[in-house]
């Protein structure tokens, strides 16, 4: 039974920011010496925006480490991290061990309204069907195991019919003629059959090549969702209900029952201020002015002490400013305007010692620039700007523009 324990005790707002600094490699002890291990700590990186990836491993790498050859190492050659379809119908890169549970707790499910989704759209705007989707497919998938890897331009050179049309939403206010081939690609994807590899151009490219995708192995969906909440917990912990339903897109009773799988221990969360906002792909949600319940690992009740200050500039939908819906305790609600867009997704942020304290951005010339939206002390901004100076070498001659912009990111990169 859930909470069994009851709430053994009350795990303050500077514990978990303690916490956070730790288990996601931010503090300066803390820092990974590889891709793979910044991946394992995290359960995933956000891969809607490719360079996002590679900045969220930059911020937690050792000094020595190149981030960019070590993610295309990790992605491309050695294949110990995937991208793929997850949690809330948005891609990610996972350790290749944990995609198993991810396909069947999450993708599966998502895949299958997909593929239901376009055969009726199909058969309603095109004299196509299931069964001329499944040939289509099956001519994709032979045409990848003689390439290799392709482009989606590549493929549609070859397998004709992903050139196709089809009228989207007809007799309605969406009516439009849409392609077959990111439709029928997306479908492959989310199913596992192909997988995106090497980007076109560089590390921050989002157009892909296409390879075939290993077999999952099969897991129970309740095993599964059991199998992806323990390391997410380890990460994230203590959270709660409302953090994990809103990270996984599961229903409360799956919720439920993975927590109950894992034996999750129920504690008491510090109260802190805030107001409830809209949750868009970055879903800005936040409860204000109660205590409220959150779940630890059985293992996990000892107390974290605080560890040495830090600083840290992560990227547009960084794992950590994604990892919880309720945010009001590592951001203050007044900051949010300035740091999400118009959709609710989070663009690059400032932290020290465990907080969000303002945003950055790369201007034209390749200069990393920041700016506090709070105070914070000389020390800290000592230790922010050495951030900055970082990122700015090892990104080097790259410019980055995130695909989300926010409006604080946007006037600083304006100069």
């Amino acid at each position: 039974m859930l909470g069994r324990m009851g709430e053994t005790r009350t795990i303050g707002t500077a514990e978990r920011r303690a916490r956070l600094g730790a288990r996601h490699l931010l503090a300066g002890g803390a820092r990974a010496g590889s891709a793979e291990e910044v991946a394992g700590a995290l359960v995933a990186l956000h891969g809607t925006d490719p360079a996002s990836v590679f900045l969220s491993v930059g911020a937690r790498l050792a000094g020595a480490v190149d981030p960019v050859a070590d993610v295309e190492r990790a992605l491309y050659e050695d294949r110990s991290l995937v991208r793929m379809h997850g949690m809330r119908h948005t891609v990610f890169v996972f350790p290749v061990a944990l995609t198993p549970a991810v396909q069947a707790s999450t993708t599966r499910p998502a895949a299958v309204r997909e593929r239901t989704a376009l055969i009726k759209h199909l058969v309603a705007g095109s004299s196509f069907d299931a069964a001329w989707l499944a040939g289509t497919e099956g001519r994709v998938l032979d045409e990848l195991a003689k390439r290799g890897e392709a482009t989606g331009t590549e493929l549609g050179e070859a397998v004709p019919e992903l050139r196709s049309t089809y009228l989207y939403g007809p007799g309605t206010r969406q009516e439009g003629v849409q392609s077959m081939s990111s439709r029928v690609l997306r479908v492959l994807g989310m199913e596992g059959r192909i997988v995106r590899g090497r980007p076109q151009g560089s590390w921050t490219s989002s157009r892909f090549r296409w390879a075939l995708g290993a077999p999952h192995p099969e897991r129970a969906p309740a095993e599964a969702r059991a199998e992806l909440l323990r390391p997410w917990l380890a990460a994230c912990g203590p959270a709660t209900e409302a953090d994990l339903k809103w990270w996984t897109g599961w229903k409360v009773t799956e919720v439920r029952e993975a927590l109950a799988a894992v034996g999750a221990v129920r504690v008491r969360l510090e109260p802190t201020e805030g107001t409830d906002g809209t949750a868009g792909t970055g879903g800005a949600g936040g409860t204000a002015g109660t205590a409220g319940t959150g779940f630890v690992l059985p293992d996990d009740l000892a107390p974290v002490p605080e560890g040495e200050p830090w600083a840290a500039l992560l990227p547009t939908l960084d794992p950590t400013a994604m990892g919880w819906q309720g945010r009001d305790w590592y951001l203050a609600p007044e900051l949010r305007p300035a740091l999400y867009d118009r959709s609710g997704n989070i663009g690059p942020t400032v932290w020290w010692n465990g907080r969000i304290v303002g945003g950055w951005a790369q201007r034209p010339d390749g200069t990393v620039v920041h700016r506090l939206l709070t105070d914070v002390g000389a020390e800290a901004e000592r230790a922010i700007g050495a951030e900055a100076e970082r990122l700015t070498a090892w990104v080097g001659d790259v410019r980055v523009t995130p695909r989300f912009r926010a409006p604080l990111e946007r006037e600083l990169s304006a100069g």
